[in-house]
């Protein structure tokens, strides 16, 4: 799945909302030549250019033209709540990513595909339970599918685990990593040798986040501060003491170069320059299904083929597409058919994982190929066998609508005392004075 990289603005422990899906940050409007005019024209809109290619095969299909109109995340809900109110303009078809997601569920903008004609809770058992389950509303209706699952994982280079950790087995290096101690006694033996765990302390974030997995906030309106939360501070703080991370914040150039080979520290990380003499290889990565076709082979053409993929302390997810009909269209018996092919239809989902790597939800397609991808980026592992084995672990019922913005709050006062510029008492008071702030009906511990 593409990705969209304005997340390149996120600051170092920015825990919250990734930006989820398209590597394409320009807005777009397709289709206006078509000469075609209402029901002719199936319009869809998006944050995500991923739906190009699949828009083709629906207009070949049935000879109907579709106006795709991307519009860049930032921008997305925004721009797209006015049309969804007032029904001006607005699309048949829309995406939703996993941080506005439950919001929207809640919301009248999706029609309700538990209804006729639709029926679609025949088809739980048809999807990786957890996206099935995002796409419900608080009583239990379906709002939107998504084709897709995106559990993470940690990719590291397999020359460094070689000539440091005596393996490149993604089953040893994943035992190895599977717990906090764990982690810490690798990113000893590879600072000893010259080499980075991390690229920066907020690679943790999810593992501190689905350590022990529980909603931010409860029915009540109280704040679930869990103990793995707090020990994300202490984790992030162990990090930057003990020098194992490269100092490449997420999606800073830095970052990106690091992938890719030696980068050099000079007052702070940047491109090895040829007088550089402090220099530094980052050995792993948390990222998620998509990092590896929209991050990684974007950005490691050098290391292409030196990588695997296995577990942390933790299994996650990152993200994520979700899609469904807009309750106001008139158009809706074709939405549906669009609707239909992207997340049901197992021809267009069989051709479309083999084609792009894209690890499905659609569980009667992925039962039939997971056994015999091969990935060269990854030295022929099977990351799609993995992926799926991690999505199975995930509990869907940690996602709120508060998510982004409470993430965001943690991570900058995770930041804060990182850089040691408040005590950890001092930065978690203040995280739940921001929260307060941000959300005056959430109940914060005393």
């Amino acid at each position: 799945m593409k990705k969209f990289l304005s997340m390149m603005l996120i600051l170092v422990l920015l825990v919250g909302f990734v930006a989820g899906c398209s590597s394409n940050t320009a807005s777009s409007n397709e289709g206006k030549d078509s000469g075609k005019k209402g029901d002719d024209v199936l319009k869809v809109w998006s944050f995500t250019d991923e739906l190009k290619e699949p828009i083709k095969t629906f207009e070949e299909r049935h000879g109907m033209k579709v106006e795709l109109t991307i519009i860049p995340i930032a921008d997305y809900p925004t721009k797209l709540k006015p049309v969804l109110e007032s029904g001006v303009g607005a699309p048949d078809v829309f995406t939703g990513e996993i941080a506005f997601l439950k919001e929207w569920t809640e919301r009248d903008y999706w029609e309700n595909l538990s209804a006729e004609p639709y029926s679609v809770d025949k088809w739980s058992e048809d999807y990786v339970p957890y996206v099935f389950d995002l796409g419900k509303d608080s009583e239990g209706n379906v709002k939107a599918l998504s084709w897709q699952t995106t559990p993470g994982g940690i990719f590291y280079r397999r020359s460094i685990a070689n000539e440091v950790l005596g393996t490149d087995d993604p089953k040893e290096i994943g035992e190895m990593m599977s717990s906090w101690d764990g982690m810490f006694k690798v990113g000893d033996k590879l600072k000893e040798e010259g080499y980075r765990l991390f690229p920066d302390e907020g690679a943790i974030r999810w593992f501190s986040k689905s350590e022990d997995p529980q909603p931010w906030v409860n029915e009540n309106n109280e704040l679930i501060m869990t103990e793995a939360k707090l020990n994300y501070f202490d984790h992030a703080k162990k990090l930057r003491e003990k020098d194992y991370t490269a100092f490449a914040p997420e999606w800073s150039p830095s970052w990106v170069a690091s992938m890719n080979g030696p980068i050099a520290y000079n007052g702070g990380w940047d491109e090895v320059k040829e007088d550089s003499k402090d220099k530094t290889e980052v050995f792993s990565y948390a990222l998620p299904t998509w990092g590896l076709h929209s991050v990684l082979k974007l950005n490691a053409e050098d290391t292409a083929g030196d990588w695997a993929v296995t577990s942390g302390p933790s299994p996650y997810f990152w993200g994520g597409t979700w899609l469904g009909i807009y309750s106001g269209s008139k158009n809706k018996e074709m939405a549906w058919e669009f609707v239909k092919m992207m997340t049901h239809d197992e021809e267009f989902l069989t051709d479309w994982a083999k084609d792009t790597g894209d690890v499905l939800s659609y569980l009667p397609v992925t039962n039939k190929i997971k056994d015999d991808f091969s990935e060269p980026f990854l030295d022929g592992q099977n990351n799609y066998e993995f992926f799926l084995e991690e999505a199975n672990k995930i509990e869907s019922g940690i996602v709120t609508e508060y998510d982004q913005q409470i993430d965001t709050l943690l991570g900058s006062k995770v930041l804060e005392y990182v850089d040691g510029k408040l005590t950890k008492e001092e930065a978690i008071e203040e995280f739940y004075k921001a929260v307060e702030n941000a959300y005056p009906m959430i109940k914060t511990p005393k």
